[in-house]
Order: structure tokens, then C-alpha cells, then sequence
């Protein structure tokens, strides 16, 4: 036998790595029959590792390709910059891993116009630190810079998640913008929840482009909006881990530029200093609102000036209701946060009490502000007075008798009553704009009020003019299912709540509710539409309603409840008997008081100064934003 025969027939000793990865036979050569059919580098770098069980076997030729082109482009590229600055000709572009770039195709400028233009004509009022025409301008230089990559896709990804964006997707399943921005039509039966993987897809495309390149070591104020838009998109997906990564990334961004100093304020372009002191009060806001939330702990003070309303007079309402906000947070600092974390025991009632007294006021009777920021700060400050509440509890200083409303057992009714007569007079596009943030402080207040109510005794009401704390609770439940993102998420936790915590307080907790819009409690009280009306009769019947027969043989439709036994203000409308919300008739600054009026006897009076009429339930048609509540 001649000596090639001999050497092909030689036993190999070892496979090379390709063919190892890919548990195929190997002939040994080099370059071995298997990597030349699969136009694989036959390599033998591998270090031969003793031998163990055996794994299932896969094909990995994809793979292997992949890998190996991409260590190629980084070999060519680091030739290439070494070649560059022996030359002394080194080029701006940074050196990236090809894992690292863009993705082509997926930030288009069509979908970075309609995200611009749902920003600036959503959210522009609650977070005034992008300017227009530099955010537009920024969009053409995407392949030039990957920072201002990550910070328009940052944005966009966190415009995506919001519900009133209407976007198609292409059959890759990139998001394609459509030729412009639409309000999506109302549901009532629960969210899509794969209408946010587009978003969820951009999240993850800047958190891996941004690995591209040094935003810590070389900070900028694009890298703190960058991490902020982060942190909204994942409060929104409801990762709030790693949201509070990237808080918390925005807010160190901050100290490293120096931000929280006010020296540095007074060096740069006017507009440029006055939007990035809206950006550190923004995160300053944004910060105490999760720590209360989530239990975390703060790292901004109020070491700077608050904005003026003089620094751009075209902007006076939207910064008013921004500094409003900012006025509200600013007592919950971190001597608050860290009774709240239970990290320190320092207080007492007196400054508990003072504390309430100081929310109670924060906000004038008339807010010079916009319309859904007054929906924000509104429900913001009952939230807030809900907080010192539950500090209180906590700490054991509530009584029967105290003098202070505020340090009583029954106050949550009390907030549960202004909150109730405020968002009467909300419309839903003022509200839906803030997103689950805004419904999860409803939320909170409604779970207080249930605690409240199975625990402390409480008066029937008897005057057809008043409400008590079931007609709140019942107005919450309403509210939070006909608020996009609220029904799936947060009225079946609230009606286990209500049914646990109340299962022995004797009358119908929960009525049946709207049935000609298909609102209310969304189906979840399985009574559904009115299909069979003996069927839904006799449930009337058995649950002792009155005005139940009369609704349902008038085939009549409103936006309130079937009148109770209880009482309550009314109004007939062909037969149909329903409650209508209270409203305020004197709101006065400190907010002490009301005198509850219905909703007929409200509009015709004359409005003195103060009086607000309830829009009933506003606009229900509108499915707006769900970016973050702050």
C-alpha cells in the first residue's frame, strides 16, 4: 500500500474546532473536507479537555459564521485604526464590535417624526427638557453619533409604549411608523399586552448599542435623558428593577456633571443651562415618586433654583403647573423617605400634622397650569396625603379624638371624598395621558379606603345629597376600568381586595354597573351586557335594588350608578334612575371643607369664584398615553 494511502488512512488524533463544536466527524487535515464544503476557518486553537457525558447534538454552522465574521470586522477595524494614528490621520468614528451597531432599518425617520410629535403634544407639559427643533435636527446625525442613536431611540422607545401611539409593524417585526400618529380606539375588555413588543424591542436596542461606547466615563446630559427615557419605558413594562438601574444611572449621571450645583447654571447657552435645570427638578420629582412607590432611597436634594415662569414666556403655563409639581414633592425629602423606609424613627405627631396641613395647601383653588398637569397634580396631592396617613399608622399616632382630621382613623374617606369629587371634573384625556402612574395612585388611595372601611365603623349616609365611603369606592372602580391600562391590571386586584377585606359588611359592596357603554367593571363582576333581561331582573331583584326594573324595561343607558337603598342624589332620564357623583361647590384653598351639590344643582347655580361644574366622566372615548406619573 503506497504512502498517501497510508496517510489517509492514518487515524486522526484530533478533530479541529469547527468540527468539534459541531460533533461531526473530521478528517484531521488542514483545512479539514467539513470546513471547505462549509466555508468554515479550520482552526486548532481549542485546548482538548478531558472527556465527559455527551450533549445532544446541534447544528451550529450559523453560528460559527457569525462569530467568525464578526472577529474579522474587528480585526479589520483595529488594523485600520492602527493604521490611522501611525499616520496621525485617526479617524472620529469610535471602534465598535459589529454586535454593537445599529440595527439598520430600525429607527426610521418616520417613526422618529410621529414619536417627536406625540411628545411635544402629549408629554411636553410634565417633562420640558427636549427642545423641538434640536431634537429634529438631531434625527439626521443617528449614523454619525451613536450617543444621539441611543438618546432619540431611548425616546421613541418610551413614545411606543404609550397606548395612544398607533404604529404598524413590518413582517420582521421592526416597528414602522405610520403616516401619523392616532389615538387608539377605546377598549374595555383589557390591553393587548403584545402591542408594547415593539417598544420592549427598542428598550433592548439602545440598552445594546449603548455598550458601544463610554456614556460614564465620558458623561453628558444626553446620557442622563437617555437613562431617564429608560427608566420609563421599564416603569411602564413593569421591570422595576431594572428601572430603578437606570433612575438611579440618571441621577449619579447628574452629580458627575455637576448638576447639583448651581454654579454650573451660570456657564453655557441660556436655553441650553435653563433645560437642563428642568431636567435635574424632573429626576428630582421622578425620584421621590418611585421611592415612595418602591421603597428606595433618594439621592437628589434641592441644592439649586427651581425654573422661573419668566425664562420663556411661551412656555408660562406648562412650567407654572411644572413648578406646582415640583412645590408638592419638595417636603418629601430624605427625612420623610427614611421614616418611610424604616430606616430612622425621628418624628412625632406635630410634624406629622404640620406635614398635612402643608399638602392640604400646596395647590390653589384655580391652577394656572394645563389641563392634564391639574389632573396630575390633583391626584398627586391626594396620593401624598395618603402617604402621611399610612406614616401615621405605622407609627401609632392616629386616634378617635384627635382634633386633627388628618391624625384620625377615618381621613382616608375624607381624601377618598376629594379625590372622588376632583376626578369628576377630569376629563379622561387629562388623565389618560399620565398612563398606569396616574392609575396606580387612584389605585393606592382605593386599597386605603377598603382598609379603612373594613376595619373602622362607619356611618350610613342618609341625605339624598351625600355620598359615603361605598359610593367612593364604587366611583374608583369605575374610574380605574375605564382608564386605559387600569382594567386588566389593577381592577381584579382591587375587587379580591374589596371581596376579602369587606365579605362580612352586610348590603351589595359592589353594584352592577354601566351597561350601554360596556364600562364599569369591564365584565369582571361577570354580569356583562344586558342580553337577557328576566335574567338580569331578577338579579336586580335579589341584590334589593331600587330603580332596577325601571332601567332595565327602559332599556336606558347613563354614566352612573343605579340608585341604592342607601340614597343618594338622582337624576331621571326616561325611567332610568341613576347616581351622579358629588361636585364641589366652595373649594376653598385649604381644601377643609366641602359642601356636596348634585350635578343639576351645580351647573345652574351662579359660579362664584372657585366653583368648578364636573364634565362627567369627560371624554371616554380617548385612550391616551401610559408614560409616568410623576
Amino acid at each position: 500500500m503506497d504512502n498517501s494511502r497510508n496517510q489517509h488512512l492514518a487515524p486522526v488524533r484530533r478533530a479541529c474546532d469547527a468540527c468539534h463544536r459541531r460533533k461531526v466527524k473530521c478528517d484531521g487535515r488542514k483545512p479539514c473536507q467539513n470546513c471547505r464544503h462549509s466555508t468554515l476557518i479550520c482552526t486548532f486553537n481549542a485546548i482538548p479537555q478531558k472527556k465527559g457525558p455527551k450533549g445532544h447534538r446541534a447544528r451550529v454552522i450559523s453560528e460559527l459564521r457569525q462569530r467568525q465574521q464578526q472577529q474579522q470586522q474587528q480585526h479589520a477595524h483595529l488594523e485600520l485604526a492602527v493604521h490611522d494614528v501611525l499616520d496621525g490621520t485617526s479617524s472620529s468614528m469610535p471602534i465598535r464590535p459589529t454586535s454593537w451597531a445599529p440595527t439598520p432599518g430600525r429607527l426610521t425617520q418616520e417613526l422618529m417624526d410621529a414619536c417627536i410629535d406625540f411628545f411635544f403634544n402629549n408629554m411636553y407639559p410634565t417633562m420640558p427638557i427636549l427642545d423641538r427643533g434640536k431634537l429634529q435636527r438631531q434625527t439626521q446625525e443617528i449614523h454619525q453619533s451613536q450617543e444621539t442613536y441611543c438618546l432619540l431611540a431611548s425616546l421613541c422607545a418610551f413614545m411606543m409604549i404609550q397606548p395612544g401611539l398607533k404604529l404598524a409593524k413590518s413582517n420582521a417585526g421592526s416597528p414602522v411608523n405610520s403616516s401619523s400618529p392616532h389615538e387608539t380606539p377605546p377598549t374595555t375588555s383589557g390591553e393587548d399586552q403584545d402591542d408594547n413588543a415593539p417598544g420592549r424591542a427598542m428598550v433592548e436596542e439602545v440598552i445594546r448599542v449603548r455598550k458601544g461606547y463610554d456614556h460614564v466615563e465620558s458623561p453628558s446630559v444626553a446620557a442622563v435623558m437617555t437613562s431617564f427615557f429608560l427608566f420609563g419605558s421599564l416603569f411602564c413594562l413593569d421591570r422595576h428593577s431594572t428601572a430603578w438601574y437606570y433612575l438611579r444611572e440618571a441621577t449619579t449621571l447628574v452629580h458627575m456633571l455637576g448638576m447639583s450645583d448651581e454654579a454650573s447654571y451660570h456657564v453655557g447657552e441660556e436655553m441650553e443651562c435653563i433645560r437642563r435645570r428642568r431636567l435635574f427638578w424632573l429626576l428630582f420629582v421622578t425620584e421621590r415618586a418611585y421611592a415612595l412607590q418602591r421603597h428606595h432611597p433618594l439621592t437628589l436634594t434641592d441644592s439649586i433654583a427651581m425654573p422661573t415662569t419668566d425664562e420663556a414666556p411661551s412656555e408660562r403655563l406648562e412650567i407654572s403647573g411644572f413648578i406646582y409639581l415640583v412645590n408638592l414633592f419638595r417636603p418629601f425629602d430624605e427625612v420623610f423617605v427614611g421614616l418611610w423606609n424604616k430606616s430612622r424613627a425621628d418624628c412625632s405627631t406635630e410634624w406629622l400634622a404640620q406635614l398635612q396641613r402643608q399638602l392640604t395647601n400646596a395647590l390653589p383653588a384655580v391652577l394656572e397650569s394645563t389641563e392634564s398637569q391639574a389632573a396630575d397634580l390633583r391626584v398627586s396631592q391626594q396620593w401624598l396625603r395618603s402617604m402621611v396617613w399610612q406614616l401615621s399608622t405605622v407609627n401609632g399616632y392616629l386616634s378617635m379624638s384627635c382634633p386633627e382630621s388628618s391624625m384620625t382613623f377615618k381621613y382616608p374617606i375624607e381624601i377618598a371624598r376629594d379625590l372622588v369629587c376632583m376626578t369628576s371634573q377630569m376629563t379622561h384625556r387629562s388623565m389618560e395621558v399620565h398612563g398606569v402612574g396616574l392609575i396606580w395612585k387612584i389605585f393606592d388611595v382605593a386599597c386605603t379606603l377598603t382598609d379603612v372601611m373594613s376595619c373602622v365603623p362607619v356611618e350610613t349616609t342618609t341625605s339624598s345629597l351625600e355620598w359615603g365611603p361605598r359610593d367612593y369606592l364604587n366611583e374608583f372602580l369605575t374610574l380605574i376600568s375605564t382608564l386605559r391600562g387600569g382594567q386588566a391590571k389593577y381592577v381584579p386586584p382591587l375587587l379580591e381586595k374589596v371581596e376579602t377585606m369587606l365579605s362580612t359588611v352586610s348590603g351589595p359592596i359592589i353594584p352592577p354597573l354601566i351597561y350601554e357603554t360596556g364600562i364599569g367593571d369591564g365584565g369582571l363582576l361577570d354580569h356583562g351586557r344586558v342580553d337577557d333581561q328576566e335574567h338580569e331582573l331578577e338579579m336586580g331583584r335579589e341584590q334589593g335594588l331600587e330603580g332596577w326594573d325601571s332601567s332595565l324595561s327602559s332599556g336606558g343607558s347613563g354614566s352612573g350608578y343605579i340608585s341604592t337603598s342607601t340614597g343618594g342624589s338622582s337624576s331621571n332620564d326616561g325611567g332610568t334612575t341613576f347616581r351622579t357623583p358629588p361636585t364641589l361647590s366652595t373649594f376653598d384653598s385649604d381644601m377643609s371643607d366641602f359642601s356636596l351639590l348634585s350635578a343639576t344643582e351645580a351647573a345652574t347655580m351662579p359660579q362664584p369664584h372657585g366653583v368648578m361644574v364636573p364634565e362627567l366622566y369627560g371624554d371616554v372615548g380617548f385612550q391616551g398615553g401610559g408614560g409616568v406619573s410623576i
